[in-house]
């Protein structure tokens, strides 16, 4: 409507300028171009990144796999691209924020590239900032882990007590989110000490509940709840202390509804330098049980720790780490299957330029999966995992 106002000025005035201020056509072409040429650049930002692995060296059982976190590791897995993402953003005025998403990656099950929406979602901002809504597809506000980005997280994979919740983290829905304009401003602050990003102090939603990408259903809708705040300390150290839970009907395959409830706590204190975090829940959900060849609802409980490191020298910027984290429960999103996790990781991100950072961790996993599709496999084994991440 604004350029549209723009022109018609621009249309009387050439048709009614006097002849002595000497208007011409080119002129008014020149200053149609300026204004429309100008307009998508200011709204409208671009940035990515490319994460590609190596995961068999040191390798010492080739039938440990995960297949809910990297599908690459196992046997007969070489080379893998794990994340393509070329991101678009933008303020379109100072009310409405977008951000889309989408990612080109690799999936070492079936040897395919793919293409798929990981985010694509609208805030609308209210009094002075403080108050927004988003809709969309994104980041369900659970989990300091599942929130922080996959292009700073040091570990190569997130935990599967808290992701299992939320698998692929995000999921369609709307929510309500609040945080002062100075805490907004921090969490942006923090992301250059490996923070989860702005999802608001307090932040309520409604969402699918299926997971990303797949279809709904029943008729009942995920609720979501989180309450977080980062504190700084006088010695300017910053500590971050979350509670956070969401309640649903979770269908299976065998399109039976269960019980999908999860509570959340997290302690997060930042790498300045020596950082320390970890998170645990606990709840319900549908578990694959052995005894009766079904599908029930059980309990499931399980968390992570993670000692951390930050330094830079000359050769650029070291984040050292070491995680244990452990789950007993199901995962929803493999048809209920039982799962057992306990894992040990040490490694560390070496980023010698801002457009590039290197990770080499050793892990050691022990894990038990059972469905009513597959025997029990239970494996355990040691391997070190290899990274490349380009930032652009």
């Amino acid at each position: 409507m604004k350029i549209t106002i723009f022109l018609m000025m621009i249309f009387f005035q050439v048709c009614f300028a006097q002849t002595h201020e000497g208007v011409k056509v080119s002129q008014v072409e020149k200053m149609i171009d300026q204004k429309l040429s100008s307009k998508w650049t200011e709204k409208i930002m671009m940035k990515g990144y490319a994460q590609f692995r190596y995961n068999r060296f040191a390798e010492t059982n080739d039938k440990l796999t995960c297949s809910s976190c990297d599908k690459s590791i196992g046997d007969k897995q070489g080379l893998f691209m794990r994340r393509a993402r070329l991101v678009f953003f933008g303020q379109v005025n100072k009310d409405v924020f977008f951000y889309i998403q989408p990612d080109y990656a690799s999936d070492a099950g079936t040897n395919q590239n793919y293409l798929q929406i990981r985010d694509a979602y609208f805030d609308y901002n209210f009094s002075q900032y403080s108050w927004r809504v988003r809709t969309g597809v994104s980041k369900v506000p659970f989990g300091f882990v599942n929130l922080q980005s996959s292009s700073i997280r040091a570990p190569l994979d997130r935990d599967d007590a808290l992701n299992s919740g939320v698998p692929n983290e995000r999921d369609l829905g709307v929510f309500l989110m609040f945080a002062p304009e100075k805490i907004r401003k921090r969490f942006k602050e923090l992301a250059a000490l490996k923070g989860s990003g702005d999802y608001g102090v307090f932040s309520f939603g409604v969402y699918n509940g299926q997971s990303l990408n797949k279809k709904e259903l029943n008729n009942d809708l995920h609720k979501v709840v989180r309450l977080t705040y980062p504190y700084k300390l006088e010695s300017g150290q910053f500590v971050e202390a979350s509670v956070q839970a969401f309640v649903g009907k979770y269908v299976v395959e065998n399109l039976q509804e269960y019980d999908d409830r999860r509570q959340a706590v997290s302690l997060i204190i930042y790498p300045q330098p020596i950082g320390f975090q970890a998170e645990y829940n606990i709840g319900q959900g549908p578990e694959y049980d052995p005894s009766s060849n079904t599908v029930e609802n059980k309990n499931l409980q399980g968390g992570y720790a993670q000692l951390n490191y930050q330094m830079e020298n000359k050769f650029g910027r070291y984040f050292p780490f070491v995680r244990f984290q452990e789950y007993q429960g199901g995962k929803k999103i493999e048809n209920g299957a039982l799962s057992r996790v306990n894992e040990w990781e040490i490694g560390t991100e070496w980023q010698p330029d801002p457009a590039v950072e290197l990770t080499m961790a050793y892990a050691f996993s022990e894990r038990t999966t059972q469905s009513s599709l597959t025997n029990k496999n239970d494996q355990s084994g040691g391997l070190l995992r290899l990274q490349a991440q380009f930032n652009y």
